[in-house]
């Protein structure tokens, strides 16, 4: 029997269907259990878990939110965190021999090596480049060896330090095929992408309706919002 995947997924208020949508899309084309958990930083704030002051270079509510989650699954197990700005298009029972692979390691990551053509992303929001741009944005964690991850330590090492994984050592950090965070607008499209990340700006925002992927992406929303009509949403 597969194991059980645990998503932990970034949830921002100002784009809730972007989240259920994601999670639509990973079940319906996922042949082993999986379990999803909102990152809403309210509730973890209400827990004493996240007591930052908000960054005035945070795009995101879950942009520091995403550190906790070894904590949040009391270090035993993996568990994977994605922004909510995906889309699966594979199933992620792939992603078992990924992990099963790299046991060794602490976190593995999609590791980009591009520099964004975009200085403004979705809602006029900066868009800010630095080394490791969207390493972290799709994460493997092995959740026992990212002990270093403290809620003490989350809250008040700088962005810089937490997204450039300065808390590993090299030899900690992995790799996931780019298909697994296939960068909408940023690279040029990818028949075979297994999920793609609308980084720049999602189809649920006007501005970024007729993006590459958008018709993959309001198919899934409708199936979700009508699923007697759009029962069996093609893999």
């Amino acid at each position: 029997m597969k194991d059980l995947l645990r998503f932990f997924i970034g949830y921002d208020e100002r784009e809730p269907i972007a989240y259920h949508t994601l999670c639509h899309s990973i079940l319906a084309r996922a042949s082993c259990p999986v379990s999803f958990t909102p990152l809403v930083q309210s509730a973890l704030r209400s827990t004493g878990l996240y007591t930052r002051d908000r960054n005035p270079l945070e795009s995101t509510a879950f942009s520091f939110t995403r550190f906790l989650v070894p904590a949040l699954c009391n270090y035993r197990g993996p568990a994977i965190f994605m922004d909510c700005d995906f889309l699966c298009r594979a199933d992620v029972a792939e992603l078992h021999n990924i992990i099963d692979e790299q046991r060794h390691t602490a976190v593995l990551c999609c590791q980009h090596d591009y520099q964004t053509t975009q200085t403004v992303k979705f809602l006029g929001q900066v868009n800010v480049p630095y080394p490791r741009k969207n390493w972290s944005s799709f994460m493997i964690f092995n959740t026992a060896r990212c002990t270093a991850l403290t809620p003490p330590r989350v809250n008040i090492l700088s962005g810089l330090e937490l997204h450039r994984f300065s808390w590993l050592r090299e030899d900690e950090l992995g790799t996931v095929p780019l298909g697994w965070n296939h960068l909408v607008g940023e690279y040029a499209k990818n028949a075979d992408a297994q999920m793609v990340h609308f980084t720049l700006g999602g189809p649920w925002f006007k501005e970024y309706e007729t993006c590459d992927y958008a018709d993959e992406w309001f198919r899934e929303a409708e199936a979700l919002l009508h699923p007697q009509v759009n029962a069996g949403v093609p893999s």
